[in-house]
């Protein structure tokens, strides 16, 4: 008797030493709820339109992600290539155009652009239904990684010379996409943006489509941001009721 009630004792101590719950006895857990708000501090190039603010009416906009060369905290890289090198150039959009600059040594993260898109929302007369997303290269990436977190606050994207999971392809079945890339690309291989378009198709959108430029390497984006198509196609979608 006395020994079973020794090894009984035993038993309770290394459970306790454990951590393994004993029976009855009250748990040390309690459920609590944390209400985080995300500070973001990121500074941006802004374009509004010809005519904004001369009516009331909402307008469409474009999220541009540059590629790795341009990050770090001198606005004037941004202005590099794609959409704000087109303005500089004085080239007119019919688009707000925000074209934030990521910080050097990060990499874009879809938290901080949903975050930067909330406040452009907030502050600008925008068109929820008309929001589109395009990069190059780190911003090709960027630009899948936030559509496959969220493709249903997105009209139509345009990524290029970038690639992504194609597990998150799941959620890109009914989003318009138009991907661009150079055949001889020996920094992001073009196999990148193959398998995130076969991986959307797989999903069911058939509403997905591929540039492949035959002899182009890594800089497939000036030929892609200079074809007016692209800001039309951009235009003719709006976004789906999911």
């Amino acid at each position: 008797m006395m020994k079973r009630h020794a090894q009984a004792i035993l038993m309770v101590l290394v459970f306790t030493l454990l951590g393994v719950p004993i029976a009855g006895a009250e748990s040390k857990q309690e459920a609590k709820k944390a209400e985080l708000e995300i500070k973001v501090d990121m500074d941006y190039l802004l374009y509004l339109p010809k005519g904004y603010g001369e009516e009331e009416k909402k307008w469409p906009l474009m999220v541009f992600l540059h590629g790795r060369g341009e990050s770090g905290n001198d606005l004037e890289k941004v202005k590099k290539h794609g959409p704000p090198k087109l303005i500089e150039q004085g080239k007119e959009f019919p688009f707000i155009i925000v074209s934030p600059q990521c910080p050097r040594d990060r990499w874009w993260t879809e938290v901080y652009i949903d975050a930067l898109i909330d406040k452009i929302v907030d502050d600008y007369s925008v068109d929820e239904d008309r929001i589109y997303m395009t990069g190059l290269s780190m911003g090709g990436f960027g630009t899948w990684n936030y559509a496959g977190m969220h493709a249903d606050r997105l009209a139509a994207i345009a990524p290029i010379c970038g690639g992504g999971d194609p597990i998150l392809a799941w959620s890109l079945k009914n989003l318009p996409i138009w991907a661009f890339h150079g055949e001889k690309d020996h920094t992001v291989p073009v196999e990148r943006t193959k398998m995130m378009v076969e991986a959307a198709r797989s999903r069911g959108n058939d509403e997905v489509k591929m540039t492949i430029y035959p002899d182009a390497e890594h800089d497939s984006w000036t030929e892609t941001y200079n074809n007016p198509e692209l800001y039309e196609w951009f235009l003719s979608h709006t976004r789906k009721k999911r």
